[in-house]
């Protein structure tokens, strides 16, 4: 059929599709039927057992038409007329007696004949054209009721797409909720809802980050900005106050560069696209980020216990120290002075780990989840503003974006206890016998 022809409606398509399947098979039981019926009917009559009938059966089935015969002399002698007597003897007459029953018998088959093959001619006809007559009834009445049964088939798509339709950004909670059993129409809205429900937190979530984002990155401007006017007021500016307002427009930049650097880092991570994946040691690079934190370790007088044994895995290194070192900067920012920080790193259950744990505010298990949201402030923890409330959420992203996860529990004393595990990495397959 061209391409033309052919219904642009699913309703329709299904229709038409329904009742040429049906045509279809109800051809070939047609066919089918036909032929076992015409092979089923008699072509020609069964020839008698004896092909001569005796004498005394042709005297039987002629005697009717013997009486008929002898019945015409006598209505000539009434007439007054003799008839002449019969000169033949009686080997003659049982002759002619006999090729008269040859012929009968011949007349009777070719009578049978004519018989059987008109009854199974007039059967084969009549059996065709009510059956075509049928069948092209039937083949209507099965495309009104795939209209109908196609029509509620497709009611639930009809709903997904005038919920599709309604569906925007600012429309997102719209839900199909499609009851009934348990079906793929069924499977393919609860899909669509939740990918609806995806996108209205995914949507809600990035107007959120931008937010805060702008919020963050203003205030460190705002800083620089009193900084630079107050000073810019002073009639009589010292060097000396120069000097602070440069120290104090200085940390300002450092945290904006700190604040885009995080957000750059998390966009990264959040593609879930790897730039490249190379062998890492998650040990060395908690040492390294040990080293980074020394300064501020020493400030707060932190007591280090570090367990860091060889964690071997494979993934982006620029990331992987990334979230090593945010995890280590969090336990140094939010510990208590005179504090205590545990690291510990190594191979277990097929799997390399890492894991920081750090004395502090006790932090409730119903705050944990929310840590690990951006921007989520650290004073709900220890009450310091420090910190642009990105590190845990890189952590987290970046760990997804390695298949796998971060987990972080309370500690009884106070504090967080975070664990990291990274596939192990695998040993290159060597060639040879």
């Amino acid at each position: 059929m061209p391409r033309r022809l052919w219904p642009q409606r699913v309703r329709a398509r299904l229709t038409l599709t329904y009742a040429l399947l049906f045509l279809a098979g109800g051809s070939v039981l047609l066919g089918l039927t036909y032929g076992l019926v015409a092979a089923t009917l008699p072509t020609k009559s069964s020839p008698p057992k004896n092909s001569v009938l005796s004498h005394a059966d042709f005297v039987k089935l002629c005697k009717k038409k013997s009486d008929l015969v002898n019945a015409k002399p006598s209505l000539r002698t009434k007439a007054g007329v003799t008839p002449p007597a019969p000169k033949t003897s009686p080997s003659t007459s049982a002759t002619t007696n006999t090729k008269l029953a040859r012929l009968c018998e011949q007349a009777y088959l070719a009578g049978i004949r004519a018989t059987v093959t008109s009854q199974r001619d007039r059967a084969l006809n009549s059996l065709l054209l009510y059956s075509l007559v049928g069948l092209g009834l039937a083949t209507m009445a099965s495309g009104g009721v795939g209209w109908v049964v196609s029509g509620r088939v497709l009611k639930p798509v009809s709903a997904i797409t005038q919920t599709a339709r309604r569906a925007s950004e600012q429309h997102l909670g719209e839900r199909i909720g499609l009851s009934g059993p348990d079906d793929e129409l069924k499977e393919l809205a609860d899909t669509f809802d939740d990918m609806l429900a995806r996108l209205d937190q995914a949507f809600a979530s990035q107007r959120r980050f931008v937010a805060d984002a702008s919020h963050e990155l203003r205030t460190p401007l705002a800083v620089m900005r009193t900084a630079i006017d107050v000073t810019l007021a002073k009639p009589g500016r010292t060097a000396a106050q120069l000097e602070a307002t440069a120290i104090r427009v200085r940390a300002g930049i450092d945290r904006a560069e700190h604040m885009i650097d995080a957000l750059l880092t998390l966009a990264v991570s959040d593609r879930r696209e790897l730039a490249t994946s190379e062998p890492f040691d998650l040990a060395t690079a908690a040492e390294d980020a040990i080293d980074t934190a020394a300064a501020d370790i020493g400030r707060l007088g932190l007591r280090v216990d570090a367990d860091l044994a060889p964690a071997e895995t494979t993934g982006d290194p620029h990331l992987l120290e990334r979230m090593i070192g945010n995890l280590v900067a969090n336990a140094v920012r939010h510990n208590s002075p005179g504090g205590e920080i545990m690291l510990a790193s190594g191979m277990r259950e097929g799997q390399a780990f890492f894991r920081v744990a750090n004395s502090g505010p006790v932090v409730p298990d119903e705050v944990i989840p929310s840590l690990f949201e951006p921007f989520t402030r650290a004073e709900r923890r220890t009450g310091n503003g420090s910190g642009a409330g990105l590190g845990l959420t890189i952590a987290r992203s970046v760990a997804l974006a390695h298949g796998t996860t971060v987990q972080a529990r309370s500690r009884p004393g106070g504090g967080l206890d975070v664990l990291v595990t990274m596939p192990v990495r695998r040993a290159p397959c060597r060639g040879g016998a």
